[in-house]
C-alpha cells in the first residue's frame, strides 16, 4: 500500500476556517473520492500544532494498493476536475502551498 498527501502549508485567516472547511467537504471530498482504485480518503483538518511549527490548514491522504493504482487515479477525470476546483477553493481562502509526498503505507493494529 502507498499514500500521496497533500499538504496545504500555509495560513488560512480566522474568519474564513468554516468556509474552506465547508468547501473542502462538500466540493472536493466528493471528487476525492471517486479516484479510481483509492482503497482510503482522509481528510485532515490542522487544529494545534507545536510552537514555531508550520501550519497546516489541512491535510489529505489517499491510500492506493500500489503505484499503478496511484498513477491511474492521477490520470483520471476526477483528479483534474479536483484541481480546478482546489484552485478556486485555494485562491478564495488559502495563502500557502501545496506540496505531494508518497509514502509506503505500514499499519499495524492495536
Amino acid at each position: 500500500m502507498i499514500t500521496r498527501f497533500a499538504l496545504f502549508e500555509g495560513h488560512v485567516a480566522p474568519e474564513n476556517v468554516d468556509a474552506f472547511r465547508a468547501a473542502v467537504k462538500t466540493r472536493l471530498l466528493p471528487l476525492w473520492t471517486k479516484f479510481p482504485g483509492a482503497t482510503d480518503v482522509s481528510v485532515m483538518f490542522g487544529e494545534e500544532r507545536d510552537e514555531g511549527a508550520p501550519e497546516f490548514p489541512l491535510i489529505l491522504a489517499i491510500t492506493y494498493p500500489d503505484r499503478a493504482a496511484m498513477e491511474g487515479a492521477l490520470g483520471s477525470p476526477y483528479r483534474a476536475q479536483s484541481r480546478d476546483v482546489t484552485g478556486e477553493i485555494t485562491e478564495a481562502y488559502f495563502d500557502g502551498r501545496i506540496h505531494h509526498h508518497v509514502t509506503e503505507r505500514l499499519s499495524v493494529a492495536v
